[in-house]
């Protein structure tokens, strides 16, 4: 990722890579849920422990992002995320063997939430770092179509699988495709000091707006999860769909997020604050349409599908941003950005939880809309310019004044 770029077909096949291994990632981290009967039999734990497989993962992803890509700074892209993909494929099959128990499981859970918290950090800025600097809402935006591909295809095939052949073959599956991306990268990404890309620094380093975004993709991320975390309860005890339909509205859910992301990925370097501002809208729309219009299928169908249309840009739109506007290293700001990310997951769950015995399911996409709300006005409320840091190349160092 030096002064001279690969060729074409060897820069696509990493990116093929990367976002193979983020469906993986993305895959591991949420497969338990489609799992949960299975796996608290067989380990004969409570379902509530195998929930803390997936509570705690997304915490420790929250808690170790920023320091893990604060020490790894300096570590060459390709043998840092060959390290990583080596750690997910080995705790995946860690996590398949026939006596493993739940503290082992549980530690192998947390292994690959540590792989991945560094993942996300530094996955943004190599890909976009092998392109020209105006192709990276592109390049992120084909990212982010291989992380949503897990919750359309990676999760329910997952569940298919550990339904038929038992709960730790998908892990097995996983293990091999995370093998996969690794000796892609490993082979064809170059060996560089991480500095010496021009996606290491923001394209327009800007303190106050990087503060901005950070607070969008919190609040965003808790309204969203708020509602959404009990959304089969949502749909069966106040819409009255039967069980059996369930998942064939969240598959609706999941392909609306796919075109979602699909579709605003290459207005991200035309728009990109116009691509941000219009999916939190869309999402404050659709949580606050739920609470309304919650006792007509036709309805929640179309207003989870904006829901889901809206979701997954809004969190890609926000690693675009930061990309641009970050005011140091701009993965030390992509693991600040993951990190407000899983807060906000882990503080939804937690609000919509609160909220249910007093104001139900309905209620929570309630609180989850005025969330959005909040992050809308935040995100455009008038403030005074602020001067944009000084652009900083490989081997120059960013002044820390600004305002924050």
């Amino acid at each position: 990722m030096g002064s001279v770029r690969p060729p074409a077909w060897r820069r696509a096949a990493v990116v093929a890579a990367l976002m193979l291994a983020a469906f993986t990632f993305n895959t591991t981290e949420n497969l338990p849920v489609g799992l949960l009967s299975l796996m608290a039999a067989d380990l004969r734990v409570p379902l509530a422990a195998v929930g803390v497989l997936v509570t705690g993962y997304g915490l420790t992803v929250a808690v170790v992002s920023l320091p893990v890509a604060h020490v790894t700074r300096s570590v060459p892209r390709r043998h840092l995320l060959a390290g990583l993909l080596g750690l997910l494929s080995v705790a995946s099959w860690v996590s398949a063997l026939g006596g493993v128990t739940y503290g082992l499981l549980l530690a192998s859970r947390l292994a690959t939430a540590l792989a991945q918290a560094l993942f996300w950090a530094v996955m943004g800025p190599v890909a976009v770092g092998l392109f020209p600097p105006e192709r990276r809402g592109r390049i992120i935006g084909l990212l982010s179509v291989g992380g949503s591909l897990a919750t359309l295809l990676g999760v329910p095939a997952g569940t298919w699988l550990g339904t038929h052949g038992g709960w730790r073959e998908p892990f097995v599956v996983l293990g091999a495709l995370a093998v996969v991306s690794l000796v892609v990268i490993a082979v064809l990404l170059p060996t560089s000091r991480p500095q010496e890309s021009h996606s290491a620094y923001g394209a327009a380093p800007d303190r106050r707006r990087f503060t901005v975004v950070l607070a969008t993709t919190a609040l965003s991320v808790t309204g969203a999860f708020a509602g959404f975390t009990y959304v089969a309860v949502f749909l069966e005890d106040v819409t009255g769909f039967a069980a059996g339909s369930v998942s064939a509205v969240l598959m609706a859910f999941g392909a609306a997020g796919l075109a979602g992301v699909t579709v605003t990925g290459p207005l991200l370097d035309r728009f990109p604050r116009g691509t941000l501002a219009v999916p939190v809208a869309a999402q404050a729309a659709a949580l606050l349409g739920l609470y309304t219009g919650a006792h007509s299928e036709v309805a929640v169908v179309a207003l989870l599908m904006l829901l889901g249309a809206s979701v997954g840009p809004v969190f890609m739109a926000t690693q675009s941003q930061i990309l641009r506007v970050a005011p140091g290293r701009t993965e030390s700001a992509l693991a600040a950005n993951s990190a407000a990310f899983n807060v906000g997951v882990a503080a939804g769950a937690l609000l919509g939880g609160a909220l249910l015995p007093a104001i139900g399911a309905r209620g929570a996409f309630l609180a989850g809309g005025l969330l959005t709300l909040a992050a809308l006005a935040v995100l455009t409320w008038p403030t005074p310019a602020s001067t944009p840091l000084p652009e900083a190349g490989p081997g120059h160092a960013r002044p820390r004044t600004g305002t924050p």
